[in-house]
């Protein structure tokens, strides 16, 4: 079992987390463990966390990490089987309850999860709606589909995806399941053609890719599980801990953004002679604006190309 997977900004992404020996470390994101590998190979003692939700890439990593998980009294690595929005409670059930000194999220889908058709990601692989990340959770894309109303449908494809005809989308799909359910993704893919108009099917990438990228959001609730990740990371970080997060998509920048700004921004009364230290900055920004791939990463890995880092440190 091989999770084959390029990892983005790698270098950018753990050298900025300035990873020391000794130190706890969280990969909130593990995925084929490539930033973990990495990580791993820059410090000679400490412990790193990987989660995933992911079953089938917590079992791969077994696999191919097997020689880091053996018991010991300092182990390398410990894989979790769970969704990072429960960060803080696992790193409690481990025995890790006094901080961490990193952490770091790649956000997004990963490359073998688009190439697994039965998984139903994708759009160019016919398969059943899935498109949960974590296959034990009830809902997926074939519920969201046949059970939202024409508003709702709207409002995710419009909200999550910046799909401007999610009015005519949502539309076609409520008239096309009144004769029956909607079960793979060619047949949304071709109703979704049919909802856009010619003039533009003929340029911006494929018709569907904005809708299918809103409705896997809104299955794996994405965006509000990244804002309680990251609000418990910081408060789990100790002082001089890092956090790095890239971020594909504009909403979930915007999410890292505005969290970060929160935490190292501080409105301080005119006139105070010193600012006290319950409203002093939890954070401090190590780059104001978000890193991208270099040249050369762009050459050689096309899923780069809208990658940004963020990083901070706590205070």
């Amino acid at each position: 079992m091989k999770f084959k997977h390029t990892s983005v900004l790698l270098h950018e992404t753990i050298d900025n987390l300035k990873p020391k020996n000794g130190g706890l470390y969280v990969d909130a994101t593990f995925g084929g463990g490539g930033h973990a590998k990495y990580l791993l190979s820059k410090i000679e003692t400490g412990t790193l966390v990987g989660f995933d939700q992911d079953e089938y890439a917590i079992k791969s990593a077994e696999l191919n990490f097997a020689d880091l998980l053996q018991p010991d009294s300092e182990p390398r690595l410990k894989l979790v089987h769970d969704n990072f929005s429960n960060l803080e409670q696992d790193l409690v059930k481990l025995g890790y309850s006094d901080g961490i000194d990193g952490i770091y999220y790649d956000l997004g889908v990963s490359s073998p999860q688009f190439d697994q058709a039965d998984r139903g990601f994708s759009y160019r692989y016919n398969a059943r709606l899935d498109m949960r990340m974590d296959q034990s959770q009830d809902t997926d894309a074939y519920q969201l589909v046949n059970t939202l109303s024409q508003k709702e449908l709207a409002d995710i494809l419009y909200q999550y995806g910046d799909e401007k005809f999610s009015r005519q989308i949502a539309h076609r799909i409520v008239e096309r399941r009144k004769d029956k359910p909607i079960v793979t993704t060619f047949q949304l893919v071709d109703i979704i053609k049919e909802a856009i108009p010619a003039y533009a099917r003929r340029t911006g990438g494929h018709p569907a890719k904005k809708s299918f990228q809103a409705l896997r959001v809104a299955v794996n609730h994405e965006l509000d599980v990244l804002q309680a990740s990251l609000e418990e990371a910081i408060r789990i970080l100790r002082p001089g801990g890092r956090i790095s997060v890239i971020t594909f998509q504009s909403h979930e920048d915007k999410i890292v953004k505005k969290i970060f700004k929160k935490y190292s921004e501080v409105e301080v009364p005119r006139g105070m002679p010193f600012v006290p230290d319950d409203m002093k900055p939890t954070l401090r920004l190590e780059n104001r604006k978000p890193i991208t791939a270099s040249t050369s990463e762009l050459e050689n890995n096309n899923r780069s190309h809208s990658a940004k880092l963020r990083v901070a440190e706590k205070l």
